[in-house]
């Protein structure tokens, strides 16, 4: 597609692609710069929504006035529209340009434990929103409010946090019509609708509910209206969405806290407070410094916790009988431990029924037999494999392979999370746009794929692989030991921000997982492929809504797919869902295994049992 920016013309090209939301789409055109492309409601992400089409043709309208009005004396961490892209005549405009922020992370990921673990702080955090709270108070005394301020908004950089999507500012002439329902202020929400609807005007008070909710969640990893409600009087039993209008918070006692979440009572008091006052109480206002100010964070060195109290919290209720043992039984379920760590495991895997495994600890990485193969900190950046006893690690372009009594191998790679993976036969990954695997005489091709853009995992057989940029939406599958390319398969209708995706694999099967962002709700789905390509079976739930799909923790990781089904990791224990009509549906519960899991464990069936895997430690399930 072709653009115009000062009537200089401009060729967008997928591969140019960094970004795809629910209105728009970026590219990368050099110089620093990233451009901002409107979607048109004849957008393919809109063909299934009249709905989202007029809200374009309103979007794009309103657009042609506000744009050329938009404010220029914003903070300078706000990425505001620099130049209009317009038609070849100049006079629609389609977007506009930007700075580019490379190296930088949405706010969402670091809510996220699994990334928050491989080496960023709460401290780092707490720093994060001092610089946030700059930001938001600069725009308040511009006159401008965000409006549907979300974590998908902010960017991190080091300890800088950027807001994007200026465009969609609150005005005083342009009112914010969008909304995130988990990020809304429910006192502007309509109170006779049982889910959050937007019925009244944003304001500074909202813009600081949004970051309430923000900080919170990057303190605990919980939704202040996380966890599952479960009263005892099954008719208060209320829909998810509907929790917020009803100030049902984590801190009811009818909520089920989850158990990947750090306890509330590392926090201090007075901050614990506050949030009661906003979440329970509906106090507003802006969100006070000093409580952003006088935390900080100690590791404990007795139990080795991270809270920010002036004892710690768990080594003062918790008994030497309280502490975890060796092995423990419960109903038909046994679980052993079979390995512990002070420090974080990073990766985990099954070959060949043997459970390889790596893990940080006094800064070394190191492998299941505890062999050091790296010294070094944490870094949320690192992307890790295991094939045998070679370990991969990549960042920056590079994948570099250590293998024991061996140099280490280098390999150049495209950047970006799932550009190389491994099976029992060797390396798979993706350099200049084409799909590459270890050969008998150096590299084979597969297949050729969208540079900067595709995703893909390798299972037994199989592998599995997709890119969405533009236009484009297009998934695939390959053989492991053949060329080229199925890029025919058909995935379920789908529109909105990509926010994650993973995959579990068998030897003809591949359970694929993926959360968007869509009209202010985040969606989890999941589909089966065939490794014809065919498509066997699909699911959809809304995050938080307390089904194995919409379950929390780190969705899809720790999902164990054997045969034609699949055990899923949830706080409540182990259960199994298969395919039935071209649903995926539950069919079994192993409740005895409550205990030993929560959702974000992830599970490898072994020859003895089933191994599940955590932040600190490993244990073996066997059940009768």
């Amino acid at each position: 597609m072709d653009v115009y920016v000062k009537g200089k013309k401009i060729r967008l090209k997928p591969s140019k692609s960094i970004g795809k939301g629910g209105e728009a789409d970026v590219y990368n055109i050099g110089s620093g710069k990233a451009l901002k492309l409107f979607k048109q409601p004849e957008h393919p992400d809109y063909q299934h929504s009249p709905a989202e089409q007029q809200a374009a043709r309103d979007r794009i309208d309103e657009h042609q006035f506000k744009l050329r009005l938009f404010p220029s004396d914003l903070p300078s961490r706000v990425i505001h529209p620099q130049d209009l892209v317009t038609d070849p005549r100049g006079q629609m405009i389609l977007g506009y340009t930007m700075q580019l922020l490379p190296d930088a992370e949405v706010l969402t990921k670091y809510s996220d434990r699994s990334f928050r673990q491989a080496g960023i702080s709460q401290q780092a955090v707490v720093e994060i929103f001092c610089d946030l709270h700059d930001t938001l108070s600069g725009i308040h005394q511009g006159g401008a409010i965000v409006g549907d301020f979300n974590d998908l908004n902010v960017l991190v950089r080091g300890r800088e946090a950027y807001i994007i999507d200026a465009d969609s500012f609150q005005l005083p002439t342009f009112p914010c019509r969008v909304f995130t329902a988990r990020f809304v202020d429910p006192l502007l929400c309509d109170s006779t609708n049982p889910k959050p609807v937007l019925s009244e005007s944003y304001s500074a008070d909202s813009d600081w509910y949004a970051f309430t909710v923000m900080f919170m969640q990057c303190l605990l990893f919980v939704h202040p209206y996380g966890g599952v409600y479960r009263p005892k009087d099954p008719t208060k039993r209320i829909p998810h969405e509907a929790r917020p209008l009803q100030g049902i918070t984590i801190f009811h006692q009818e909520v089920k806290y989850p158990k990947p979440a750090i306890p509330y009572q590392v926090l201090p008091e007075d901050l614990l407070h506050y949030f009661h006052e906003v979440f329970e109480m509906d106090i507003r206002g802006k969100f006070p410094r000093d409580l952003l100010e006088n935390l900080y964070w100690t590791k404990c060195l007795s139990c080795g916790l991270e809270h920010a109290r002036p004892t710690c919290p768990d080594c003062a209720i918790a008994s030497p009988a309280a502490r975890p043992k060796a092995s423990a039984v419960r109903g038909t379920v046994t679980a052993t431990k079979i390995f512990t760590t002070e420090g974080t495991i990073l990766f985990a895997t099954l070959e060949a029924g043997e459970l390889r495994f790596i893990y940080h600890h006094g800064g070394e990485f190191k492998r299941e037999d505890n062999a050091a193969i790296l010294s070094g900190s944490l870094d949320p950046h690192l992307q890790l494999r295991v094939q045998g006893n070679s370990t991969l690690i990549g960042k920056d372009g590079q994948l570099i392979t250590l293998t024991p009594g061996k140099a280490p191998s280098r390999l150049a790679v495209e950047t970006g999370a799932c550009k190389f993976d491994a099976n029992q036969f060797g390396r798979y990954w993706i350099d200049g746009g084409q799909l590459l695997r270890d050969g008998e005489l150096g590299s084979e091709y597969i297949g050729d794929v969208l540079a900067n853009q595709t995703q893909f995992w390798v299972g037994p057989n199989f592998g599995f692989g997709f890119y969405r940029a533009g236009n484009l939406n297009v998934a695939f599958v390959f053989d492991a030991r053949r060329r080229g390319i199925n890029d025919r398969v058909k995935l379920p209708p789908w529109s909105g921000q990509l926010l994650e995706a993973n995959c579990a694999l068998t030897s003809d099967r591949c359970w694929f997982f993926w959360t968007t962002q869509e009209r202010g709700l985040t969606m989890r789905r999941c589909a089966i492929i065939r490794a014809d390509g065919s498509l066997e079976a699909e699911a959809l739930a809304q995050r938080g809504d307390g089904s194995w799909l919409g379950g929390a923790g780190r969705y899809g990781m720790g999902h164990c797919a054997a045969g034609h089904f699949l055990l899923a990791a949830t706080d409540d224990g182990i259960l199994r869902v298969e395919p039935q009509n071209g649903k995926i549906v539950k069919t079994k519960e192993f409740p005895d295994t409550e205990p030993f899991v929560d959702a974000s464990s992830q599970l490898f069936p072994g020859p003895q049992g089933l191994y599940v895997v955590n932040q600190h430690d490993i244990q073996l399930l066997q059940i009768a």
